[in-house]
């Protein structure tokens, strides 16, 4: 297995809008193994495909306190169940350092399919609900950040842009 880059905001890859996954091989499986060991590196809970700049829609996520339960979730769809709503603090592997509330939709139903091409369906709630709904708008070119104010998102970004000049 392989590290992957992580792609940080305000990086215009990230706003690129995956395309769903067709062709189930090896390949496929060696990258969802990639980003579950680059996740648990980072460490993260959730890591979208297109933060590591492949623009499929695979999504893995592990809520697990112990980091041995990952989820892979291919060419997943919500559907909201109600008008629930929560806030939840978030935060991103590809906006480190900063957490911000977000309001989502509380009750979800996700269909998608696993490694193999095979459909499943879940209804989570809390952590996994927020975690996946998170991930899901990475696919859709969508940042935490743009649920946020414009004034909080700039911010974040100049200071994002300083730290990425220092680094290079």
């Amino acid at each position: 297995m392989a590290l992957l880059n992580i792609l940080e905001f305000p990086d215009p890859r990230l706003r690129k809008v995956a395309k769903p996954v067709t062709v189930f091989d090896a390949a496929l499986k060696k990258l969802s193994e990639d980003m579950i060991e680059t996740m648990y590196d980072a460490p993260g809970i959730g890591l979208a495909a297109t933060q590591v700049n492949v623009h499929k829609r695979l999504v893995v996520i592990d809520i697990s306190e112990n980091h041995n339960d990952p989820l892979v979730f291919i060419n997943p769809k919500i559907t909201t169940l109600s008008d629930d709503e929560r806030e939840w603090e978030e935060g991103c592997l590809s906006v480190p350092g900063y957490q911000e509330a977000v309001i989502r939709p509380k009750d979800i139903r996700v269909n998608a399919l696993d490694i193999n091409g095979d459909p499943f369906e879940i209804e989570p709630d809390e952590l996994l609900a927020v975690c996946i709904q998170h991930e899901l708008d990475h696919l859709d070119g969508k940042l935490f950040v743009d649920y946020i104010s414009s004034i909080k998102r700039l911010r974040i970004r100049k200071k994002l842009e300083k730290s990425h000049k220092k680094r290079a």
